[in-house]
């Protein structure tokens, strides 16, 4: 095999996984957005309905972070790939169950009740997709190059999103309401069992990566072979210099690495609030209380979601080009401004106006988001690199989009829809101070 198909591999590998689970992440936030409330929260009046869908909605990001301790700790022992395939079973077993489940009708609180923990799955396993999807590319990456490679686990979230909407967009088109609400929600769920077996099949036909294997070969050879250094023998188990995988991942993380786990979560934060505000709350809101109808407000989002795709390998080639920091920082502070047009254009009612306001948004997310994926494994050694990247960048979610839909219904229920695009200025404030107190990662070598 050779090195430019063993890359485009690797790269697609890394790419169609996060694709599938961003796919099944997404569908749930849409059915929210559409019809988790009715189904599994009918004896309430719509507002509250709406407020409980968001709150099953952030139980996923709760879980993120368990999953990535949990995942991450194999990762970092045994290896990416194994790891990797786990995680999108977990993720597309739990995903398909939903489709399945009973509405309350059928057995009361016992649908929400399973609802909840289904959510709960979806974000054990995604918890532990993206963290290693990332060091997948990152550790496979040439040199100077990293940033690039890990554009292409950051441009399966766009990807996953186009099919989410197009396969909701399909079905409002097709079905009328009391048919896309008796069955036709569930139809996108149980595609994710077809969508598995793909990615399955392409995951295990991976290798390990070489960053992985050569310090686990070094690693056991420190273990048996003493070291002669400055005329002592010393055991290379006492080096803190080498990476020791005969420690905890999580303890070594948190012993060591709190301060670019904490940077790491709060870089993160801004790209969730982007998304999640941009997708979430205005599809509810826009089809709620501005009345656009559903299947057009889809097709904005499908328009919008283009941007972001575009966004990911600009700031990708501009993160290699000229550094994370800079293209972080400029991204940041433009999205802390663009907080202010929330009110003026999606409260405009026009759909002009609100399509722009929503590529202008994701195309921030695509360029807040894209550095991500080489910034965050360059962090973190080997040792404790995909239970650190992974932590960061799910701390990041419950931080930036656990509650964002929530909060941003409330907010608009007390303040209006500039209290909203506040909450988005917040997020970015905190990422962009974040991005000035991280160092420069670029150059770094992943050892």
């Amino acid at each position: 095999m050779t090195t430019s198909i063993s890359t485009t591999r690797i790269a697609f590998a890394s790419f169609i996984g996060t694709a599938i689970e961003f796919y099944d992440f997404y569908i749930y936030g849409l059915a929210v957005a559409m019809v988790i409330g009715p189904v599994f929260f009918p004896n309430s009046d719509p507002a509250v309905q709406a407020l409980n869908a968001f709150l099953t909605f952030g139980i996923a990001f709760i879980a993120r972070p368990f999953g990535a301790l949990l995942f991450g700790h194999f990762g970092d022992r045994i290896g990416r790939k194994a790891t990797l395939v786990a995680s999108l079973l977990v993720m597309g077993i739990s995903t398909t169950l939903i489709g399945v489940l009973p509405g309350y009708e059928m057995v009361g609180w016992t649908a929400p009740l399973l609802l909840c923990l289904l959510r709960f799955g979806q974000g054990i396993g995604l918890g532990g997709e993206w963290g290693g999807a990332a060091l997948l590319a990152a550790e496979y990456a040439p040199k100077g190059k990293r940033g690039w490679f890990g554009m292409f686990p950051q441009l399966g979230p766009p990807v996953g999103f186009l099919f989410a909407v197009g396969g909701f967009m399909l079905l409002a088109n097709v079905l009328d309401d009391a048919q896309f609400r008796a069955w036709g929600w569930r139809v996108p769920f149980l595609a994710s069992s077809v969508l598995v077996v793909v990615g399955l099949y392409v995951r295990l036909k991976l290798a390990e990566t070489p960053v992985f294997l050569k310090a686990q070969q070094e690693q056991q050879t420190q273990a048996v072979r003493p070291e002669l250094v400055e005329g002592h023998v010393v055991h290379a188990s006492t080096s803190s210099a080498r990476t020791d995988f005969g420690k905890m991942p999580l303890t070594e993380m948190f012993a060591h690495h709190a301060k670019p786990l904490i940077l790491g979560a709060l870089l993160m934060v801004v790209c969730y609030a982007l998304f999640y505000i941009t997708t979430v709350f205005s599809l509810s809101y826009g089809v709620s209380k501005l009345g656009i109808p559903r299947p057009q407000f889809l097709g904005m989002l499908c328009i919008a979601i283009i941007f972001m795709a575009l966004a990911t390998p600009l700031a990708a080639w501009a993160g290699d080009r000229f550094g994370r920091r800079p293209v972080l920082i400029v991204a940041g502070i433009t999205a802390l401004l663009s907080g202010f047009l929330m009110e003026p254009m999606l409260g405009s009612g026009s759909p002009l106006l609100i399509t722009i306001f929503l590529c202008l948004e994701l195309f921030l997310m695509g360029a807040t988001f894209a550095p991500m994926g080489a910034l965050l494994p360059e962090l973190f050694p080997t040792s404790v690199r995909y239970t650190g990247a992974g932590t960061a960048y799910n701390l990041g979610g419950i931080l930036g989009a656990s509650l964002a839909p929530y909060i941003a219904q409330q907010l608009v229920l007390h303040g209006g829809l500039s209290w909203v695009g506040g909450y988005i200025s917040v997020a970015a404030a905190i990422s962009v101070t974040a991005a000035w107190l991280v160092h420069e990662t670029r150059d770094s070598e992943l050892a």
